[in-house]
Protein backbone atom coordinates (compact mmCIF):
# COMPACT_ATOMS: atom_id res chain seq x y z
CA UNK A 1 0.00 0.00 0.00
CA UNK A 2 1.24 3.50 -0.76
CA UNK A 3 2.37 5.49 2.22
CA UNK A 4 0.21 8.44 2.83
CA UNK A 5 2.17 11.41 3.48
CA UNK A 6 1.02 15.30 4.73
CA UNK A 7 3.00 18.57 5.10
CA UNK A 8 2.25 20.10 8.57
CA UNK A 9 4.03 21.67 11.35
CA UNK A 10 1.47 21.80 13.91
CA UNK A 11 2.41 19.01 16.44
CA UNK A 12 -1.67 18.29 17.57
CA UNK A 13 -2.67 18.17 13.67
CA UNK A 14 0.38 15.97 13.21
CA UNK A 15 -0.95 13.39 15.94
CA UNK A 16 -4.42 13.43 14.61
CA UNK A 17 -3.68 12.62 11.38
CA UNK A 18 -1.17 9.90 12.19
CA UNK A 19 -4.37 8.83 14.02
CA UNK A 20 -6.47 8.59 10.96
CA UNK A 21 -4.00 6.63 8.76
CA UNK A 22 -1.24 9.34 7.60
CA UNK A 23 2.04 6.97 7.40
CA UNK A 24 4.51 10.25 7.12
CA UNK A 25 4.67 13.34 8.46
CA UNK A 26 6.42 15.80 6.12
CA UNK A 27 7.99 19.25 7.47
CA UNK A 28 9.15 21.51 4.72
CA UNK A 29 11.67 23.89 5.40
CA UNK A 30 12.62 25.02 1.83
CA UNK A 31 12.14 28.48 1.23
CA UNK A 32 15.30 29.60 -0.66
CA UNK A 33 14.36 30.58 -4.15
CA UNK A 34 10.51 28.68 -3.94
CA UNK A 35 8.78 31.97 -3.90
CA UNK A 36 10.67 33.25 -7.33
CA UNK A 37 9.94 29.95 -9.09
CA UNK A 38 6.17 29.08 -7.58
CA UNK A 39 5.31 32.60 -6.56
CA UNK A 40 2.41 32.71 -9.57
CA UNK A 41 0.93 29.24 -8.72
CA UNK A 42 -1.61 28.39 -6.38
CA UNK A 43 0.80 26.58 -4.11
CA UNK A 44 2.04 26.37 -0.48
CA UNK A 45 4.81 28.03 0.71
CA UNK A 46 5.39 26.83 4.43
CA UNK A 47 7.57 28.58 6.96
CA UNK A 48 8.37 25.59 8.98
CA UNK A 49 11.09 25.01 11.03
CA UNK A 50 13.68 22.86 12.93
CA UNK A 51 11.84 23.68 16.14
CA UNK A 52 8.56 22.65 14.48
CA UNK A 53 10.31 19.59 13.02
CA UNK A 54 11.06 18.84 16.91
CA UNK A 55 7.91 19.51 18.02
CA UNK A 56 6.41 17.29 15.65
CA UNK A 57 8.71 14.65 16.00
CA UNK A 58 7.39 14.14 19.80
CA UNK A 59 4.23 14.19 18.65
CA UNK A 60 4.05 11.45 16.47
CA UNK A 61 7.51 9.18 17.72
CA UNK A 62 5.54 6.18 15.93
CA UNK A 63 5.40 7.70 12.55
CA UNK A 64 7.83 8.44 9.74
CA UNK A 65 9.36 11.98 10.27
CA UNK A 66 10.42 13.70 7.06
CA UNK A 67 12.38 17.23 6.65
CA UNK A 68 13.08 18.75 3.75
CA UNK A 69 16.07 21.09 3.25
CA UNK A 70 16.88 24.32 1.04
CA UNK A 71 18.08 23.28 -2.58
CA UNK A 72 21.75 22.66 -2.11
CA UNK A 73 23.81 25.50 -0.47
CA UNK A 74 27.02 26.70 2.10
CA UNK A 75 24.65 25.55 4.50
CA UNK A 76 23.45 22.35 3.54
CA UNK A 77 25.29 20.09 6.06
CA UNK A 78 24.51 22.10 8.69
CA UNK A 79 20.75 21.65 7.73
CA UNK A 80 21.31 17.97 7.26
CA UNK A 81 22.86 17.75 10.91
CA UNK A 82 20.16 19.91 12.47
CA UNK A 83 17.40 17.66 10.92
CA UNK A 84 18.64 14.56 12.40
CA UNK A 85 19.03 16.31 15.57
CA UNK A 86 15.60 17.04 15.16
CA UNK A 87 14.45 13.62 14.70
CA UNK A 88 14.53 13.34 11.19
CA UNK A 89 14.20 9.56 9.73
CA UNK A 90 14.11 11.03 5.92
CA UNK A 91 15.47 14.07 4.47
CA UNK A 92 14.46 15.44 0.90
CA UNK A 93 16.66 17.76 -0.67
CA UNK A 94 15.11 19.46 -3.20
CA UNK A 95 16.28 21.39 -6.81
CA UNK A 96 19.28 19.69 -7.13
CA UNK A 97 20.94 18.94 -10.44
CA UNK A 98 23.73 16.20 -9.88
CA UNK A 99 24.54 13.24 -8.69
CA UNK A 100 27.70 14.74 -6.77
CA UNK A 101 24.81 16.82 -4.69
CA UNK A 102 23.08 14.44 -3.84
CA UNK A 103 26.37 12.28 -2.45
CA UNK A 104 27.81 15.08 -0.43
CA UNK A 105 24.14 15.40 1.67
CA UNK A 106 24.27 11.20 2.12
CA UNK A 107 27.93 12.08 3.07
CA UNK A 108 27.14 14.50 5.96
CA UNK A 109 23.70 11.98 6.83
CA UNK A 110 26.09 8.70 7.11
CA UNK A 111 23.00 6.56 7.55
CA UNK A 112 21.63 8.15 10.34
CA UNK A 113 18.92 9.23 7.98
CA UNK A 114 17.50 8.40 4.76
CA UNK A 115 17.70 10.12 1.74
CA UNK A 116 15.04 11.28 -0.63
CA UNK A 117 16.14 13.01 -3.84
CA UNK A 118 13.42 15.02 -4.87
CA UNK A 119 13.97 14.82 -8.74
CA UNK A 120 12.27 18.47 -10.40
CA UNK A 121 14.85 19.33 -12.15
CA UNK A 122 15.72 18.31 -15.82
CA UNK A 123 19.45 17.94 -14.72
CA UNK A 124 18.48 15.57 -12.16
CA UNK A 125 16.53 13.27 -14.42
CA UNK A 126 19.49 13.46 -16.91
CA UNK A 127 21.74 11.86 -13.79
CA UNK A 128 19.14 10.06 -13.26
CA UNK A 129 21.01 6.55 -13.35
CA UNK A 130 23.94 7.70 -11.48
CA UNK A 131 21.57 9.06 -8.46
CA UNK A 132 19.15 5.84 -8.00
CA UNK A 133 22.94 3.68 -7.88
CA UNK A 134 24.21 5.90 -5.11
CA UNK A 135 24.30 3.80 -1.66
CA UNK A 136 22.09 5.28 0.80
CA UNK A 137 18.98 6.61 -1.00
CA UNK A 138 15.81 5.91 1.10
CA UNK A 139 13.57 6.37 -2.39
CA UNK A 140 12.98 8.65 -5.44
CA UNK A 141 10.36 11.32 -5.70
CA UNK A 142 9.54 13.41 -8.63
CA UNK A 143 8.28 17.12 -7.60
CA UNK A 144 5.53 17.87 -10.64
CA UNK A 145 5.12 21.24 -9.31
CA UNK A 146 9.17 22.86 -10.08
CA UNK A 147 9.57 20.09 -13.14
CA UNK A 148 6.99 21.71 -15.26
CA UNK A 149 7.88 24.80 -14.73
CA UNK A 150 11.70 24.06 -15.54
CA UNK A 151 10.45 21.92 -18.51
CA UNK A 152 7.99 24.86 -19.80
CA UNK A 153 5.12 22.87 -19.63
CA UNK A 154 1.70 24.61 -19.32
CA UNK A 155 0.16 21.93 -16.58
CA UNK A 156 1.87 20.38 -13.80
CA UNK A 157 0.92 16.78 -14.79
CA UNK A 158 2.52 17.01 -18.18
CA UNK A 159 6.00 15.55 -17.09
CA UNK A 160 3.65 12.28 -16.28
CA UNK A 161 2.20 11.94 -19.36
CA UNK A 162 5.51 12.46 -21.19
CA UNK A 163 7.05 9.79 -19.85
CA UNK A 164 8.97 11.43 -17.09
CA UNK A 165 7.83 10.09 -14.11
CA UNK A 166 8.35 6.26 -15.71
CA UNK A 167 11.50 6.76 -16.25
CA UNK A 168 11.95 7.60 -12.34
CA UNK A 169 9.40 4.35 -11.80
CA UNK A 170 11.74 2.01 -13.92
CA UNK A 171 15.52 3.33 -12.52
CA UNK A 172 13.72 2.89 -9.06
CA UNK A 173 12.80 -0.72 -9.82
CA UNK A 174 15.96 -1.20 -11.26
CA UNK A 175 17.79 -0.36 -8.14
CA UNK A 176 15.09 -2.10 -5.69
CA UNK A 177 14.28 1.40 -4.26
CA UNK A 178 11.09 2.75 -3.48
CA UNK A 179 9.56 6.19 -5.42
CA UNK A 180 6.69 8.50 -5.19
CA UNK A 181 5.52 11.62 -7.96
CA UNK A 182 3.72 14.74 -6.88
CA UNK A 183 0.50 15.03 -4.75
CA UNK A 184 -3.07 13.45 -4.65
CA UNK A 185 -6.33 15.24 -3.98
CA UNK A 186 -9.23 14.36 -2.69
CA UNK A 187 -10.50 11.12 -5.24
CA UNK A 188 -13.14 13.00 -6.92
CA UNK A 189 -11.75 16.50 -6.99
CA UNK A 190 -9.06 18.56 -9.29
CA UNK A 191 -8.91 19.22 -12.89
CA UNK A 192 -7.11 15.41 -13.00
CA UNK A 193 -9.17 13.81 -10.46
CA UNK A 194 -7.59 12.08 -7.57
CA UNK A 195 -9.13 8.53 -8.43
CA UNK A 196 -7.62 8.67 -11.91
CA UNK A 197 -3.91 9.45 -10.11
CA UNK A 198 -4.08 6.91 -7.81
CA UNK A 199 -4.75 4.71 -10.95
CA UNK A 200 -1.66 5.56 -12.74
CA UNK A 201 0.32 5.38 -8.88
CA UNK A 202 -0.88 1.86 -8.90
CA UNK A 203 -0.10 1.17 -11.95
CA UNK A 204 3.29 2.58 -12.06
CA UNK A 205 4.29 0.83 -8.59
CA UNK A 206 4.86 4.25 -6.50
CA UNK A 207 5.54 3.48 -2.75
CA UNK A 208 4.57 6.89 -1.48
CA UNK A 209 2.05 9.93 -2.69
CA UNK A 210 1.79 13.15 -0.52
CA UNK A 211 -1.78 14.12 -0.06
CA UNK A 212 -2.62 17.60 -0.55
CA UNK A 213 -4.27 20.16 1.40
CA UNK A 214 -7.77 19.23 -0.31
CA UNK A 215 -7.59 16.89 2.62
CA UNK A 216 -7.63 19.38 5.00
CA UNK A 217 -10.99 21.37 3.94
CA UNK A 218 -14.08 21.25 5.56
CA UNK A 219 -12.22 20.80 9.48
CA UNK A 220 -12.97 24.21 10.11
CA UNK A 221 -9.24 24.02 11.92
CA UNK A 222 -10.09 21.98 14.54
CA UNK A 223 -7.98 18.46 15.51
CA UNK A 224 -11.00 16.81 16.12
CA UNK A 225 -12.73 17.31 13.01
CA UNK A 226 -9.26 16.83 11.04
CA UNK A 227 -8.61 13.41 12.73
CA UNK A 228 -12.56 12.55 11.22
CA UNK A 229 -12.34 13.83 7.90
CA UNK A 230 -8.86 12.26 7.22
CA UNK A 231 -9.79 8.94 8.47
CA UNK A 232 -13.35 9.68 5.93
CA UNK A 233 -11.07 10.10 2.79
CA UNK A 234 -8.31 7.79 3.72
CA UNK A 235 -10.83 5.13 4.18
CA UNK A 236 -12.50 5.86 0.38
CA UNK A 237 -8.12 5.78 -0.60
CA UNK A 238 -7.59 2.62 0.51
CA UNK A 239 -10.84 1.08 -0.78
CA UNK A 240 -10.32 2.40 -4.34
CA UNK A 241 -6.58 1.45 -4.24
CA UNK A 242 -7.16 -2.06 -2.69
CA UNK A 243 -9.91 -2.43 -6.25
CA UNK A 244 -7.64 -0.93 -8.49
CA UNK A 245 -4.53 -3.65 -7.57
CA UNK A 246 -6.95 -6.24 -8.30
CA UNK A 247 -7.08 -4.68 -11.92
CA UNK A 248 -6.81 -6.66 -15.51
CA UNK A 249 -3.67 -5.43 -17.65
CA UNK A 250 -6.12 -4.23 -19.80
CA UNK A 251 -8.36 -2.51 -17.56
CA UNK A 252 -4.74 -0.81 -15.76
CA UNK A 253 -4.16 0.15 -19.75
CA UNK A 254 -7.47 2.02 -20.29
CA UNK A 255 -7.49 3.74 -16.87
CA UNK A 256 -3.38 4.96 -18.23
CA UNK A 257 -5.20 5.87 -21.75
CA UNK A 258 -7.75 8.03 -20.27
CA UNK A 259 -5.41 9.59 -17.95
CA UNK A 260 -3.36 10.85 -21.00
CA UNK A 261 -5.89 12.23 -22.66
CA UNK A 262 -7.34 13.96 -20.06
CA UNK A 263 -3.86 15.08 -19.30
CA UNK A 264 -3.70 16.59 -22.61
CA UNK A 265 -6.99 18.02 -22.35
CA UNK A 266 -6.30 20.29 -19.90
CA UNK A 267 -2.31 20.76 -20.96
CA UNK A 268 -3.73 22.68 -24.29
CA UNK A 269 -6.49 24.38 -22.65
CA UNK A 270 -3.65 25.80 -20.34
CA UNK A 271 -1.14 26.21 -22.92
CA UNK A 272 -4.57 28.46 -25.22
CA UNK A 273 -5.19 30.41 -21.87
CA UNK A 274 -1.53 30.48 -21.07
CA UNK A 275 -2.49 29.67 -17.53
CA UNK A 276 0.36 27.27 -15.37
CA UNK A 277 -0.12 25.23 -12.59
CA UNK A 278 -3.20 23.58 -11.00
Amino acid sequence: MLKLMYITADPALARAIVTAGVDRVFVDLETRGKLERQGHLDTVISDHSFADARAVRAAVPDAELLVRINPPYSDTPTEVENAIAAGADLIMLPMFRSAAEVASVLDVADGRAGVIPLLETPQAIDELDAISRLEGIAELYVGLNDLHLALGCPFIFDPLADGYVDRVAQAARRCGLGFGFGGIARLDEGDIPGAMILAEHCKLGSSSVILSRTFYRDTGGAVDSAETVFRQEISRLRDLERRLRQRLPAEIEADHQRLLSKIREVSLRRSRSGQAGV
